[in-house]
């Protein structure tokens, strides 16, 4: 299922997020591990600090496996369905694992890449100023 995960960075840790993102170690360990970087290079950041991006997750539990790692760096805020369960081919049964090929979420993702700004390069900008 996909899930529209909207959160904000909690306070101190964006050069720790953005080194674990250039390490490639964000999420390692989890067996979603490539999916966080994937994440957070699609991530979207609001004025209002809100981060939002696209999930791919099949916990029967949202996010089950993969929250205490995002909830390291984020305050989720909200988790919610970002497609249709009736519709979605792995959710009723017609298709299983196949939100992996689905093309939906590289449309959620292009009408969520509209709105705000790249996190990642929100995230540079502020870490460069932190060093000044």
């Amino acid at each position: 299922m996909r899930y529209l995960v909207s959160a904000t960075l909690k306070p101190g840790l964006a050069r720790a997020v953005l080194d674990a993102i250039d390490r490639r170690t964000i999420g390692r360990g989890s067996v979603a591990e490539g999916e966080y970087l994937r994440n957070m290079q699609a991530a979207r950041r609001d004025d209002d600090g809100t981060l939002k991006w696209v999930e791919i997750c099949y916990c029967s539990i949202p996010l089950a496996e993969e929250r205490p790692y995002w909830e390291h760096y984020f305050e989720l805020t909200r988790v919610q369905d970002a497609h249709h369960r009736r519709t979605c081919r792995h959710e009723n049964g017609t298709e299983p694992w196949s939100c992996d090929s689905c093309d939906c979420t590289e449309r959620l993702e292009r009408n969520l890449s509209r709105q705000g700004h790249s996190f990642l390069d929100w995230l540079r900008r502020e870490t460069t100023r932190a060093k000044a």
